[in-house]
């Protein structure tokens, strides 16, 4: 039952846009499909050149290689610290490993470093086999690929990731070696603002020096900078406006519920009729399970409207007291995937719904603003 509940809030939970899964000890591998589009344009690219179609073959998927064993160093460095990795997301600026919990400063600061040692450890590796053979390239002549230079590629490749990572800005791993620094001196919240600042202005400076240069791919590389550090500022103002403020300030009291004994029918009828997306099912003052949205549709296109919602809702919901901290339920409602039960003891007393904490931080902000 657990691990059916985990693979559920995996699926529900994982990052948007991101197509097939490939486990590797344990942890999710997914691709973004933007990163699937830069596979295609670098087989494209080397179509037609010096280099053997074998070779330029190897040459993507040693790259492809060499960013997920950085992702997997953070992975393995986290795990030391009993966090455990919940995917890994390939985008084209690099993976991105998702975390259950955000690491204390001192955690972060190895697990961010972790990345790019893989890197640099990699590459190293490779250029004492090559000058072991004797087959060093100089660097002028790695500009046009051939299958003589393959390895020195995959070498530069490794170095140019590790290097790129260690930049000091948001979301690369240089960004969190910087924020787990000043989050030593200064509040968690702030320090993320900081680096994702820098995340932002390095990525316009990037897009120019792309628009100046017409290298369109670093103004590709850009937007996805942008992006990354625009969301971690946005995850520390949302922190910041949680911080202190109980589940009971945010959550939703004002819900419906359906009985264990009623019907997929007149759960769409209800869903329709409401804008509730997710509904507590309860025998009496007694809460068996939760129905979601796409628990009730899979439902109707599988056992039809006649079938009873006992047979659908998932038992095993995610459930956080009133009284705690929204900073603390956050994951746990990640986790859940759109909704957590409000629980005083036994007795449902609200619905924390991702939708309600989004208007309730909104709203915070404003307030905030204003005074």
């Amino acid at each position: 039952m657990e691990s059916q509940k985990e693979a559920r809030a995996a699926a529900e939970s994982r990052t948007p846009g991101s197509v097939g899964v490939v486990r590797l000890f344990g942890v999710p591998v997914r691709f973004h499909f933007t990163f699937v589009l830069l596979l295609v344009f670098l087989a494209f690219v080397g179509i037609g050149g010096r280099q053997s179609g074998l070779m330029q073959a190897l040459y993507i998927v040693a790259l492809f290689a060499s960013v997920l064993l950085h992702e997997l160093g953070h992975a393995v460095v986290s795990k030391r610290y009993g966090i455990r990795t919940i995917e890994i997301v390939m985008f084209p600026i690099g993976g991105v490993a998702r975390l259950e919990r955000n690491p204390r400063p001192r955690e972060e600061f190895w697990i961010a470093v972790a990345g790019p040692m893989v890197n640099l450890a990699a590459a190293g590796a490779i250029l004492i086999a090559l000058a072991a053979q004797n087959r060093l390239v100089p660097l002028d002549k790695l500009d046009s690929p051939t299958d003589a230079n393959l390895w020195m590629r995959i070498a530069a490749g490794n170095l140019m990731l590790a290097l790129f990572n260690l930049l000091p800005a948001f979301p690369m791993d240089g960004g969190r070696i910087l924020r787990s620094l000043l989050a030593l001196r200064r509040p968690e919240d702030e320090a993320t603002r900081i680096a994702a600042a820098a995340g932002r202005f390095l990525a316009v400076a990037l897009g120019l020096y792309g628009l100046i240069t017409q290298h369109f791919f670093l103004i590709f590389i850009a937007f996805f900078v942008y992006l990354g550090a625009s969301q971690e500022g946005a995850m520390a103002m949302g922190r910041t406006l949680m911080h202190g403020m109980p589940v009971r300030a945010a959550m939703v009291t004002d819900f419906r519920t359906l009985s264990h004994g009623s019907t997929i029918r007149e759960a769409a009828d209800l869903l329709l009729a409401t804008s509730q997306q997710d509904f507590p099912v309860t025998h009496g003052e007694e809460v068996l399970g939760l129905l979601s949205r796409s628990l009730l549709l899979k439902a109707m296109a599988t056992q039809g409207p006649d079938a009873y919602v006992a047979g659908a809702m998932d038992r095993s919901f995610v459930r956080v007291a009133p009284g705690a901290d929204l900073t603390e339920a956050l994951p746990l409602l990640a986790q859940s995937g759109s909704c957590a039960l409000v629980m005083d003891g036994e007795r449902l007393v609200g619905l924390l719904t991702a939708e309600n904490l989004t208007e309730f931080l909104a709203l915070r902000k404003l307030g905030h603003k204003q005074n």
